[in-house]
């Protein structure tokens, strides 16, 4: 397992912090997806057979919010 943390910008809410995390689990490899919203930053532990960071980042954009 690895660990990932992300700088994401637009949440603005609890829902943004579900919508993020919700986002993240669901993509294959990941285990776990720690979001909060102050700061706006996600620390993902996944499985780097499964995933990479650059689609943890693409389920973040895909999910509307930015990566800073």
């Amino acid at each position: 397992m690895e660990t990932l943390t992300l700088n994401i910008t637009g949440m603005t809410c609890n829902g943004c912090v579900t919508s993020v995390k919700n986002a993240l689990e669901r993509t294959d490899g990941v285990s776990a997806a720690d979001v909060t919203l102050e700061p706006g930053r996600a620390k993902v532990s996944y499985d780097p057979a499964f995933t990479s960071p650059a689609a943890l980042r693409m389920a973040v954009e895909d999910a509307g919010f930015e990566i800073a």
